[in-house]
């Protein structure tokens, strides 16, 4: 993969700062570490890193057309690259590369703003024609490949693939978003398009922008987004076949490289059917990775070596320690705001382990977005079929009083902890689902806040992010409503962002071919009743695979990247949490209600609640705090740099 950054200065003063875009450009250094370049001219500077994927002796960027009238910056892979080359060659186009870079350019200038319609794959660019005097900034549909933009007050346009490019301008404030605050402990992450400072922004999934330089006010337009067009009824069988060839043909053709390549492999569903098809599409072993954990209560590599002996795979497995809290920091530099999923952790260490063996390398994500995996899609459906059975002007009083009188039963047998479940269910769908994955519920996150910083937030609350997204919903559907609501927020802020700054922290490019745009549409067709069934999620995923994966493999309980919180936090981080949260850094904001978090402290420590999440969520802010905002931004990028070389000392 790659980094690319730009400047866009339409308007008075049209030179370029060389010296800012070189900035900007070597902060990103580890996306790209075999080569570098800039571009710049009366208006317009681009630069790009380099990770040698395809065509590894040309296709440097930026590259051009022939004239050299139009210019491109590009972070990504266009997968039917190869079609649109030899359609583009019919219609009387030259290509001096054979890199999937140059159709770019060229299907710009054959179908203008089109161009992105006719992509298949994952990417951001930068383009500028010269002759058209126009520049146009897009993000692939899925949000796989990310995109950061700011526009200043003296109107240009900054943009990178990482925020880090961004906050080397010294014109940017660095002043905290009060919004983004709230959304943040309430998801755990940022999500699109907010991030954590005021006035810089998340280029939206399936969006691009066009700024002219007659006309110089941005203009952004959404190109795509899931249909979720329930197809007609036929036989499921004949569902289960469409939906294997269709799974064959989506792996095949994220297996386009000129270098190493492999695959992640967990021993979950996902994982292990792309594997499969890899498998069924090579000649040779194909190379797997999986990281073991030295806790059994953690460790499902047992079931990866299952697959990989199945399908005869070169496997590497590395054991880790379940402790592995010492990426704490490391893991503010990479993703430059706060960021609380703690399986960022593993994930950061199996895309170390894969950069010994390959370049490349495709994983599973997605397929729970898909196919309603998650667990939370079973519980959200049942309380769903409670709301149907009472009218709202008795279930909204009823399961009211109960949440709000119903104990906080943490230290309860779990059938016993009925509180949240009370609390969702005088909820409508859209809030209910909010309130089931939120990481702080509404009242927890009241507590949290300052008075003062209640009074910044005037009234804003997270779940208008969703609300946001159901109001643009193009199902009613509550099964496929949520669905649609995760493939808006929680797969771009949460799972593509962790999987996109843990490879690019080695230089390993992971392609997703479960959310290739065309399996996407096509899976958002089927019916509700086929992807959560009886209780069991993804069913018609795991029916059609039934022939190829054990029984083990397809239906045992569902794992995931899990690690010791909770006992980290009571264990071996109890200083380091205190010191963190209770100390000045947290204070000085202004943000939090100090007695609240030692309440928590105290209470979490103790045994009497179970404050994992919040806790975590601080401690992942305070270092947020310490690492990016209190001036560390140069050992941020000398830290990346050290883990990337590290890694390929190790190779």
């Amino acid at each position: 993969m790659c980094g690319i950054v730009g400047i866009v200065a339409l308007r008075g003063n049209r030179e370029i700062d060389r010296t800012l875009l070189d900035r900007m450009n070597e902060t990103q250094h580890h996306r790209g570490p075999d080569g570098g370049g800039l571009h710049i001219e009366d208006g317009i500077g681009l630069g790009h890193r380099r990770l040698s994927i395809v065509d590894l002796s040309a296709g440097q960027q930026p590259l051009f057309n022939e004239d050299g009238s139009v210019v491109v910056v590009f972070n990504g892979m266009i997968y039917n690259y190869r079609e649109l080359m030899t359609e583009l060659t019919a219609l009387g186009h030259t290509f001096a590369t054979r890199c999937d870079t140059e159709v770019i350019v060229h299907a710009w200038e054959q179908w203008g703003e089109a161009c992105v319609a006719r992509f298949r794959g994952m990417f951001a660019f930068g383009l500028w024609d010269r002759n058209r005097q126009t520049f146009f900034l897009a993000r692939d549909r899925l949000g796989i490949k990310p995109l950061f933009y700011a526009q200043l007050q003296d109107g240009r346009l900054l943009f990178g693939s990482e925020l880090k490019s961004l906050m080397t301008a010294p014109e940017l404030s660095r002043e905290l978003d009060p919004c983004a605050v709230e959304d943040y402990f309430a998801y755990g992450y940022v999500p699109e398009p907010r991030t954590i400072f005021k006035g810089i922004y998340k280029m939206n999934p399936g969006h691009s922008i066009v700024l002219q330089a007659d006309n110089l006010n941005a203009r952004q337009r959404k190109y795509w987004d899931v249909p979720f067009k329930t197809e007609a009824a036929r036989p499921q069988q004949e569902v289960e076949q469409e939906l294997l060839e269709r799974l064959r043909e989506t792996v095949n053709s994220h297996l386009v490289t000129d270098v190493p390549l492999g695959g992640f492999l967990s021993g979950g569903v996902d994982s292990s059917a792309v594997v499969a098809m890899m498998a069924q599409s090579s000649s040779e072993p194909v190379n797997t990775c999986s990281i073991a954990f030295n806790d059994p209560a953690y460790d499902e590599s047992k079931y990866a070596a299952q697959v990989a002996e199945q399908f005869h795979t070169r496997h590497y497995s590395e054991t880790v320690d379940k402790d592995d809290y010492g990426l704490i920091d490391l893991l503010a530099h990479l993703y430059d705001e706060p960021y609380a999923d703690s399986s960022a952790i593993p994930t950061y260490r199996v895309c170390q382990l894969a950069r010994k063996r390959v370049t490349v390398a495709l994983s599973g994500d997605g397929g729970d977005e898909n196919f309603a995996g998650y667990r939370r899609y079973r519980y959200a459906m049942a309380e769903q079929k409670v709301r149907s059975l009472l009218p709202d002007g008795l279930r909204n009083p009823l399961f009211g009083f109960l949440g709000k009188h119903y104990p906080k039963a943490d230290w309860a047998p779990r059938m016993f902890r009925a509180k949240t479940t009370f609390e969702a269910l005088a909820r409508d769908t859209v809030e209910g689902y909010f309130h089931g994955v939120s990481i702080m519920p509404d009242r927890v996150r009241q507590s949290l806040f300052s008075s003062g910083f209640r009074k910044q937030l005037q009234g804003y609350q997270a779940i208008e992010v969703m609300r946001g997204h159901a109001r643009q919903s193009p199902t009613d559907d509550p099964l496929s409503m949520i669905q649609y609501l995760d493939l808006k927020t929680y797969l771009p802020g949460d799972i593509l962002t962790k999987v996109d700054r843990a490879s690019m922290a080695h230089a390993l490019e992971v392609r997703v071919p479960l959310l290739d745009h065309e399996f996407v549409e096509w899976v958002s067709g089927l019916p509700s009743s086929l992807k959560l069934h009886g209780g069991e999620g993804k069913y018609i995923f795991k029916k059609s695979l039934e022939s190829t994966l054990s029984h083990d493999i397809l239906y045992r309980k569902k794992m995931g990247f899990s690690i010791p919180l909770a006992s980290w936090i009571r264990g071996p981080l109890r200083q380091t949490v205190s010191d963190s949260l209770l100390g000045p850094l947290l204070r000085d904001t202004g943000i939090f209600d100090m007695r609240f978090v030692q309440e928590m402290v105290e209470q979490h420590q103790s045994g009497r609640r179970d404050y994992t999440a919040p806790l975590w969520s601080l401690l992942m802010f305070a270092s947020f705090l310490r690492n990016v905002l209190q001036g560390s931004g140069t050992t941020a990028v000398h830290a990346i740099h050290a883990a990337h070389a590290q890694a390929s000392q190790t190779a």
